[in-house]
This record gives C-alpha cells, sequence and structure tokens, in this order.
C-alpha cells in the first residue's frame, strides 16, 4: 500500500502536513508497512532561480498588505507548526525556486534516500533560514545525506530528473489538485491540506482494511489548509 504525497519545498503547510501524516502512520501502526512517496510540485513556477529576497516582502506584494499585517499571519501559521513539533523561523526564510530541489529529490530516491533527502531541505528552509534555491545550499545538503556532491553537480547543470518533476505536476494537474499538500491513499482516497492528524488515521486505517493490509504483530491490538498557485492560506 503507498500514499503519494504532492508538495513543494515552500510552502509551510506541506511541511506540517508531512508531521500530520508520519504521526497519523506510526500510532495506526502502519509506519513500517505503508511506503509514502513523494511527488513534485510547484508553487510558483515563476520564481527566479537566483531569488534570495524576504518571504515578508513576497507577501507583501502578493497580499498587498502592511509588513505588521503579514507578520500576524505568519505568526498564525508558525504556530500551527508547533503543535507539530516545528519552529518555524519566518524571519530568515527567503525566496526560492524549488525545480533544483525537486530534481535532486528525484536522484535522492533512486539512492534509497529520497526522503531523508526532503526532510532535509524542509528542516533547512523552514526551520534554518536556508536559501534553498542556490545550488552552494542545495550541495551542502546533499553532502550532509551523504550523496554525492559531484553527480549532483552533474545532475543541476544538466537536464536530468527534469521529466520526473514534470511528470508528477502533470499527474497532479489530471487529479484537479489545485493546491499542496495533496494525499493520495492507496490510489482510492484523496486528503487535501495539512488535515488534523485524526483525519489521516481515519482514512488510512479504511484503506488498510480495505486493502487488507495487515499491522505487525506488536501493534496489534492496540481543518485542513493547502497552499495554491495564488494563495498559501496564510
Amino acid at each position: 500500500m503507498k500514499i503519494e504525497v504532492w508538495s513543494d519545498y515552500v510552502c509551510p503547510f506541506c511541511y506540517i502536513g508531512k508531521k500530520q501524516l508520519e504521526l497519523a502512520l506510526k500510532e495506526t501502526g502502519y509506519d513500517a508497512v505503508i511506503e509514502v512517496e513523494y511527488k513534485s510540485y510547484l508553487l510558483d513556477p515563476t520564481t527566479p532561480v537566483d531569488a534570495v529576497g524576504s518571504v515578508y516582502e513576497d507577501l507583501q506584494k502578493k497580499y498587498r498588505i502592511s509588513l505588521e499585517e503579514v507578520k500576524n499571519m505568519t505568526a498564525n501559521v508558525a504556530a500551527r507548526a508547533k503543535e507539530v513539533g516545528l519552529d518555524y523561523n519566518f524571519d530568515d526564510m527567503k525566496s526560492a525556486n524549488t525545480v533544483k530541489a525537486h530534481r535532486l529529490a528525484k536522484w535522492a530516491e533512486t539512492e534509497g534516500k529520497g526522503k531523508v533527502f526532503t526532510e532535509r531541505v524542509l528542516k533547512a528552509y523552514f526551520l534554518e533560514g536556508a536559501a534553498i534555491g542556490q545550488t552552494d545550499v542545495l550541495l551542502s545538503l546533499v553532502d550532509e545525506v551523504g550523496l554525492s556532491r559531484d553527480v549532483a553537480i552533474k545532475i543541476i547543470e544538466s537536464n536530468q530528473f527534469t521529466m520526473e518533476v514534470e511528470q508528477d505536476i502533470a499527474v497532479a494537474q489530471q487529479l484537479g489538485v489545485r493546491g499542496v499538500p495533496f494525499f493520495v491513499i492507496d490510489n482510492k482516497y484523496g486528503i487535501s491540506g495539512a488535515q488534523p492528524k485524526e483525519v489521516f488515521e481515519n482514512t488510512i486505517e479504511k484503506a488498510a482494511q480495505e486493502a487488507g493490509l495487515r499491522k505487525p504483530l506488536s501493534m496489534q491490538g492496540g481543518s485542513g489548509i493547502t497552499c495554491t498557485d495564488d494563495s498559501c492560506g496564510i
């Protein structure tokens, strides 16, 4: 059984939703037997590849509001993130084009390190203020998760894994995905947004029972918000 997750590395609710899903899988006892596969999605494909401006400035321009209003908005999101153990640092967050990060994630997946790389990029962006659109930053993350820097450089400088990223986005369009995170459970059930953990638990239990999936022996017996192209639901 598989859960597919469409997300982008600059979507604050994607990281929150990821943590909610992980908690739900652990508490239902299916974390060791359900595969989670991350799919690419671009909230804003027009973001310049060299963008490093403040997220606050971007939000001011997008919503045409004051800096004070932006900080109030992001404070609410930070509070939501803290509920799942994430300390968002909006003060240091920067604009980022995430195409390179998605391409590297596709490569990392072929090396058996897709999940660890995805988690490291999200942590770097939301908790550490890293400019994840920049090559040098991405290469340092590649080093940290034990992947080859030389291979990563070749991928970044080529078009490798671009097709895989575009295929994910095309499938999302076919599914009618209008915002992320978006979860498809066993190719039957869809969950849109960073829903409460209980929503994930109930859907996982239902899909697993219908699929005849058994929990490991040790476990037996025992409002959603999305980021869209036009808005991040902040």
